[in-house]
């Protein structure tokens, strides 16, 4: 379907880098096989950043009205029947707001799952699953909402049938579905409104499996409830599941797990693409900048770009002309004399694309002789002033490539 089409390639389109840096990390020739056509030839290079942030732009405006019109036409299923209970024009949003809370629901509870199991408390924080809370609070209040809706729509048209369908789910043999239904979808998110709750793993974990149980019972209030008493008297029955609907149901969850766990054994659990995009804003040390008023960079009237360090008890940029990262980084590269010395084409070396060298260019760096003495240390200096793809010089081996394309020159 287009919808499984449109999330398949959304989903594929977000772990290209990640599926490039896996096969470039793969030692078993099989492996990085696999993961060489997935990563359908993801370089790393600028230009594949830019066309990988284009293409995602695109597909989540294609995914959100296709989430829109998808669960819209679902509700039209039940909408355009003549069951009462279902025969109501509230369902289209009705429906579009239940998705987006049981799908929140359901993520915070693997969410915080995969954060205790994996180690993942420094990239998946309190302050994530606190807004995660509050848009579960947000969207259990208009699903609230459009369940009052439904009553008052009953009883306000003055269909007797419309008003024995809701009374018959609040005070009918599965009244106890119906009050597990507003209790665990409209009651418990409530309590979102208190940050001291909202922010409290323990109370969010419990709190998301609520809402999975009250989002299934909705169903169950919807399905069971509208046709087991229907116009006739002599059809009315109770709904007893027998063992292949409880196979059924016990099958698709352990299914669901079963996907969900080969998935975070095979694929990493976070994109690196997720980390990149937040970390210049998201930072402890940015956040600090920001905070002081100062600019994340300094370009002084040499042109090269200097990162603003905060001092822990200061608090003011202790970074001198003398001892500067950059001065550091040249001592160890040596310095590039333009009367004598032609500049290299960098971009020859797999990592760098125009906008790096541009960067290199400002600090000082022009030839693949500079390049080729980088070390550890020099790689996190790098990292440090240029702030952009943490650690890609030393996974690419700048060093070793900019040592070839000097043996290659030669």
């Amino acid at each position: 379907s287009t919808y499984l089409s449109v999330s398949l390639v959304f989903w594929w389109t977000g772990l290209l880098p990640d599926f490039g840096m896996i096969r470039d990390r793969a030692v078993k020739p099989f492996q990085k096989k696999i993961y060489s056509l997935v990563s359908f030839g993801w370089t790393g290079r600028a230009k594949d950043w830019q066309r990988f942030e284009e293409v995602s732009l695109v597909l989540a405006g294609l995914a959100t009205p296709l989430v829109l019109s998808v669960h819209t036409i679902v509700s039209f299923d039940f909408a355009t029947s003549v069951i009462p209970g279902w025969h109501t024009t509230i369902f289209p949003p009705y429906f579009v707001a239940g998705a987006i809370f049981s799908g929140f629901a359901m993520v915070q509870t693997l969410l915080i799952i995969m954060r205790k199991v994996s180690n993942l408390e420094d990239y998946i924080t309190v302050q994530h699953i606190e807004l995660m809370n509050i848009i579960i609070m947000i969207t259990g209040s208009i699903v609230g909402c459009a369940y009052i809706t439904e009553l008052f729509i009953a009883w306000y048209s003055g269909v007797e049938y419309e008003q024995y369908a809701f009374l018959n789910r609040a005070t009918g043999p599965y009244w106890w579905a119906y009050l597990l239904m507003m209790s665990c979808n409209v009651v418990s998110p409530q309590i979102m409104w208190f940050k001291k709750i909202r922010t409290s793993i323990m109370i969010s974990f419990i709190i998301s499996i609520v809402v999975n149980v009250g989002m299934w019972f909705e169903r169950f209030v919807i399905i069971v409830t509208s046709l087991h008493r229907d116009y006739l008297p002599s059809s009315w029955t109770m709904f007893s599941p027998t063992f292949v609907d409880i196979g059924i149901f016990i099958g698709t969850v352990g299914f669901f797990f079963v996907l969900f766990l080969l998935y975070a054994r095979t694929f990493p659990v976070i994109a690196q693409a997720e980390v990149k995009s937040i970390l210049k804003s998201s930072g402890e040390r940015y956040k600090s900048l920001r905070a002081a008023g100062k600019p994340l960079y300094t370009v002084p009237t040499n042109g090269i770009i200097r990162e603003t360090f905060i001092d822990a008890e200061t608090e003011e940029s202790s970074v001198t002309e003398e001892t500067s990262p950059e001065s550091g980084l040249l001592k160890a590269l040596g310095s590039f004399d333009p009367a004598s010395q032609t500049p290299d084409n960098l971009q020859k070396v797999k990592g760098i694309g125009p906008l790096m060298e541009k960067t290199l260019n400002k600090l000082g760096i022009f030839s693949f002789l500079q390049v080729s003495k980088m070390s550890e240390k020099e790689y996190n200096l790098l990292d440090k002033l240029t702030g952009s793809f943490p650690g890609r010089a030393q996974r690419d081996d700048w060093a070793g490539q900019a040592s070839a394309l000097l043996n290659t020159d030669k």
